[in-house]
């Protein structure tokens, strides 16, 4: 955005007219041109009132777009021009509800989330749950109610699971014309989910219920976007053929061979957890779909209002009713019905100790993404200044962003001795400082209290060496619910030779906190083996980061760890599920993968392999019996 001078109507000393150019260069021919041009103003914090619009054909065959708003008078006194500049935020705008929603994440309503099974919305019944709201334990009313049956009142679910056979609703053989119903879905879906009103609308009831920044809400709806846009086509038939190598591969003689195929699991189960509330469930029950399975998908109760809105724009985008069903409940609850019925495999992310609950429960039915306790390593090549600034930033970004309700959130760092002279550390603290409620760059944690997460803090600092970085304290001047947390990012550091010195201190060292909250170590060219010890000792093994552009170091340090997820380099960083590659745990057999092709085939189907054997030879005779 540049301002120009703009010569209009005589103003007062504390007015200043503008005009606002933006620049967008696009490809000809591309669509909703008054889409993106809106998109751009608004995200310049201007209304997309646009006056002038001047074509000009550039080299390459790309085409630049001047938009110019019209003039805008600037206040500088005036407070409501700041609240013009929030508007990139969107915290105080205005919220165009699509045609197809039945949420409104602006009213002070309670909504109520009803159950959705059988093919139908099932009307909300005596027994519910209310959900507080995160930011306002003074608040008149609840968020929404949700339902909260007993195992006996599942009568529906029960009828629509026993209804699925084991073949799916279809696979590579049977009803084939699903599969680019799909992926019709899918683009409709895609498409509609990156207009901008409609993301606008998800990440602010992504905010409502999951209290972060609205760049970060924005983020997991853009990546959910870019994923339905990855399949849509003929991309979901393509997911059914079987890979390995077994795709029409020649027999032993004329009129065989051997064909593979990727089949569905019948009826599956998702538990999704809660702090990506569109991002992971969309991208698992999309994936459970394409393969051809009937989900039976189980929201966190907290924030089950945002995949109920998702299930409505699949079928305003031409989704069977009955293809999926939404249950919620207790997690007790939903655990029993995925024992007591015929639930061929169930999908969780969460965390560990659920998870081997559920994987005994099953009897191994199961793909798991688990808690991630993940590590950054800094290695002993220091950049340049402003490449410490960077590093100081995504470390900042790793640990805090969405107050640390991350999977892939940076919980320990180990920092080379040659980092301490670069005044990391101090950047780091200084970054965590300018978070606020304000912005939601801090906010509520949903699976601690304020006196648990203080509490982990003073068992840390009882370890010898120890002490606080920054942090460890209570949030100033919050209304946030007693039953969650409240507290500044948080970092104590504790001597490495301390922390392994003795198994109950690691085990502490390394609980993961999901919130705000980080361990800081150091070690140096002598104690790396020490640094690879502690990775190895490690029971979880998600994400990961590697600082460095030293190759032989990266080479040691990624031949001695598993993490299935690894970033390496300068810019490694330990956050950040994008669309475009695997992401998922390794070292676990029942480790699942999210987002690609290969995560999906792996996650939502199994192998079958159909050898064809059609001729019999003209001469044949009985051979001797063997």
């Amino acid at each position: 955005k540049t301002p120009r001078n703009h010569q209009g109507p005589k103003s007062n000393s504390n007015q200043e007219k503008e005009a606002f150019n933006i620049m967008i260069t696009i490809r000809p021919k591309i669509r909703h041109v008054s889409r993106i041009i809106s998109s751009s103003l608004r995200s310049a914090g201007e209304e997309p009132s646009t006056s002038i619009l001047m074509f000009e054909t550039l080299p390459k065959s790309r085409l630049t777009i001047r938009c110019m708003a019209g003039p805008v008078i600037r206040d500088f006194s005036d407070s409501s021009w700041e609240k013009r500049r929030r508007a990139a935020q969107r915290l105080d705008d205005h919220i165009s509800v699509p045609e197809w929603a039945t949420y409104d994440p602006t009213s002070d309503s309670p909504h109520s989330v009803p159950n959705l099974a059988n093919g139908k919305w099932l009307p909300l019944p005596n027994n519910i749950i209310d959900i507080p709201d995160p930011m306002n334990a003074h608040a008149k009313d609840v968020l929404y109610h949700i339902p909260d049956p007993s195992l006996h009142d599942l009568d529906e679910f029960v009828h629509s699971a026993s209804t699925v056979k084991k073949s799916g609703l279809h696979n590579p053989l049977k009803n084939v014309k699903r599969y680019t119903m799909y992926g019709e879905i899918t683009r409709r879906a895609g498409n509609l989910l990156s207009t901008p009103s409609v993301e606008d609308y998800f990440a602010r009831s992504i905010m409502r219920c999951v209290p972060k920044s609205y760049g970060q809400a924005l983020g997991e709806v853009r990546v959910t976007a870019s994923f339905l846009h990855n399949f849509a086509g003929d991309n979901v038939r393509f997911l059914a053929a079987g890979g390995g190598g077994s795709v029409g591969v020649s027999g032993d003689h004329d009129g065989q061979r051997s064909v593979g195929y990727r089949w569905p699991f019948g009826y599956v189960a998702i538990v999704a957890p809660f702090n990506f509330p569109l991002e992971i469930p969309v991208l698992q029950l999309m994936g459970a779909l394409y393969m051809g399975n009937k989900p039976l998908f189980k929201p966190t109760e907290k924030v089950a209002v945002v995949m109920e809105q998702f299930l409505r724009l699949l079928h305003h985008c031409g989704m069977p009713m009955g293809d999926v069903d939404m249950l919620n409940c207790r997690g007790e609850v939903a655990g029993d019905f995925i024992c007591s019925n015929p639930v061929r495999m169930t999908q969780f992310t969460g965390s560990s100790h659920v998870a081997d609950l559920l994987s005994v429960k099953t009897k191994g039915k199961v793909k798991i993404e688990d808690a991630g306790f993940d590590w950054k390593i800094l290695g002993p090549d220091v950049p340049s200044p402003s490449e410490v600034d960077y590093v100081a930033w995504q470390c900042d970004q790793d640990a805090y962003a969405a107050s640390g309700q991350k999977c892939s959130a940076q919980s320990i760092l180990f920092m080379h001795s040659n980092w301490v002279k670069t005044g990391l550390l101090d950047k780091i603290s200084a970054l965590a400082a300018e978070r606020n409620l304000k912005k939601l760059t801090v906010g509520p944690v949903l699976t601690q209290t304020t006196d648990s997460i203080l509490g982990h803090v003073e068992r840390l600092l009882k370890i010898p060496g120890s002490y606080t970085l920054f942090g460890g304290k209570e949030l100033p001047n919050h209304s946030i619910p007693t039953i969650y947390g409240a507290v500044e990012p948080t970092a104590v550091f504790v001597p490495i030779e301390a922390m392994l010195s003795d198994d109950k201190i690691f085990q502490t060292c390394t609980s993961e906190i999901f919130g705000p909250f980080q361990i800081v170590t150091e070690y140096d060219d002598k104690s790396i083996d020490l640094v690879l010890n502690a990775c190895e000792r490690m029971d979880n093994h998600l994400t990961a980061a590697l600082v460095s552009n030293d190759v032989a170091f990266q080479h040691k340090v990624l031949a001695n760890t598993v993490n299935g997820t690894t970033y390496s380099g300068m810019r490694a960083r330990t956050t950040g599920a994008p669309q475009n590659h695997w992401f998922g745990p390794s070292g676990d057999p029942r480790g699942a993968g999210i987002g690609t092709p290969e995560a999906i085939r792996q996650v939502w189907s199994s192998h079958r392999e159909i050898i064809e054997d059609y001729l019999v030879p003209k001469m044949w005779t009985k051979p001797k019996q063997t």
